[in-house]
């Protein structure tokens, strides 16, 4: 099974050593990555990190100001690192008129983005799941009226009390990507493995839906890079059991 990394899991290291981080979680096992910022590299220059490790890069948590910004630098330099998932890692959604502002953008933006051949996704956290005192949910809002694709990140729909393997299967076919994290149910993270997060349970869904798997462990315990191999270990066993 091929893993991929959300970086800003190393951002104890990312942004003064960008190359250093990339060789770090290939030479642990991690085949994809999904990038939280360039840290003022070329795309050349972050192409050319991903071949020598051998890396491809399975996404980018990127702000939607930067398409409303400058659509064509900012396509043209997704292009240039081989992403065709732009996931948006969040947004001020906190009233009606911010959602309904940033769905009607969403909707424009889209269609250009996906004649481009890249997706226009959307990353949760636990507050989208939540009732707002209006009578909706952010995320059902987003769901029924967004033109967009969904990376569940699984362990905050736990945090929120939702059945994070019920949400795969309810929309699995706008999952192309997940993020699989674990920790406990108050939102203190650990690695895969350690918290009570139904992770084992969460990647045999995704797998079973051929959705892409992207750890995402935040807690710098006591780094980066040994956090997340505690989580590619975990990972490399749960293959070994499906093996047996």
């Amino acid at each position: 099974m091929k893993y991929g990394i959300q970086m800003y899991s190393l951002r104890d290291i990312t942004s003064d050593n960008l190359d250093g981080a990339l060789k770090a979680v290939a030479d642990m096992g991690y085949e994809m990555v999904e990038f939280a910022g360039f840290f003022g590299h070329s795309a050349e220059d972050v192409k050319a990190m991903l071949d020598k490790y051998g890396l491809v890069c399975s996404g980018t948590h990127s702000g939607l100001y930067d398409l409303l910004n400058d659509f064509e630098g900012t396509v043209k330099y997704h292009k240039t690192i081989g992403n065709k998932n732009y996931i948006i890692p969040g947004h001020d959604l906190s009233t009606k008129e911010k959602l309904d502002t940033f769905i009607t953008q969403v909707n424009e933006i889209a269609p250009k983005l996906r004649a481009e051949g890249i997706g226009l996704g959307y990353h949760n956290h636990s507050h989208e799941f939540y009732d707002m005192p209006e009578g909706y949910q952010i995320h059902r809002e987003l769901e029924a009226r967004a033109d967009l694709f969904f990376e569940i990140d699984t362990y905050w729909a736990y945090v929120a009390k939702q059945d994070p393997v019920a949400i795969l299967e309810r929309l699995r076919d706008r999952i192309p990507v997940i993020h699989l994290k674990d920790g406990d149910a108050d939102g203190h993270g650990v690695s895969l493995g350690q918290g009570t997060a139904p992770v084992a349970e969460v990647r045999r869904k995704a797998i079973e839906y051929g959705m892409q798997i992207v750890v995402e462990s935040e807690g710098l315990d006591p780094t980066g890079c040994e956090e997340v191999q505690r989580c590619i270990d975990f990972l490399h066993a749960e293959d070994r059991k499906d093996a047996e």
